[in-house]
């Protein structure tokens, strides 16, 4: 079971997510997308959503953010790359990863790290309603997996199968910069039904935020 962070209430809150690219147009896509998310879940107030664009960026920006805004709650938001063992905590899960080996920041707790499993794109599978009304006509989703639990999906199964769902649609196939859109279209309610760490996140933001 995923335990569930402790409460609290911060002045302000800062969420740094993985993701946006290289170029500053396409972080400030993502940036927007997840703010519209966030706000379709909680009723807005201080919080900043910053797209760090890679993953070692993101982890080194929250790490940075930790001393440079102590007055704030500071949450990073990343892929989690692969399927999370049961009763493995969230740093520990990025400890063991040969590919990050991330060290725990000494001002940091298990709350204050949270995962998108595996990736941002299951995110987007868990509401085919909200992909059907971006992709329009010819979109496909019998091709989606029927699976109720999103965390099952392997990472690299993740964008073929939006590609294919997609693929006879104007928009010609999924790309990334669809992502970008599409995380502020989905339905925050379903996600949290289909993904535990994603209910975890949540949850967390409405201990901190009243709920819309």
């Amino acid at each position: 079971m995923v335990k569930k962070p402790s409460a609290s209430k911060p002045t302000s809150i800062r969420i740094y997510i993985e993701g946006g690219g290289s170029s500053s147009s396409g972080q400030r896509q993502l940036r927007n997308g997840f703010l519209e998310l966030f706000e379709r879940e909680i009723a807005p107030r201080s919080l900043t959503v910053v797209a760090c664009g890679g993953r070692n960026a993101a982890y080194k920006d929250f790490r940075l953010a930790l001393t440079h805004h102590p007055e704030a709650l500071c949450l990073l938001l990343v892929d989690s790359e692969e399927s999370i063992a049961m009763g493995v905590s969230a740093w520990a899960h990025v400890q063991q990863r040969k590919e990050d080996q991330w060290s725990k920041p000494p001002a940091a707790t298990d709350d204050h790290l949270h995962f998108m499993v595996q990736a941002m794109e299951a995110w987007l599978l868990a509401d085919p309603q909200a992909l059907a009304r971006y992709y329009g006509k010819d979109f496909q989703p019998s091709a989606l997996p029927a699976r109720q639990n999103i965390e099952n999906i392997p990472k690299q199964d993740l964008k073929s199968i939006l590609k294919h769902a997609s693929r006879n649609t104007k928009k010609a196939g999924y790309d990334e910069t669809h992502g970008f859109a599409l995380i502020g279209l989905i339905d925050p309610a379903k996600v949290r039904a289909a993904s535990p760490w994603a209910a975890r996140f949540f949850d967390h933001l409405l201990t901190l935020c009243p709920a819309r």
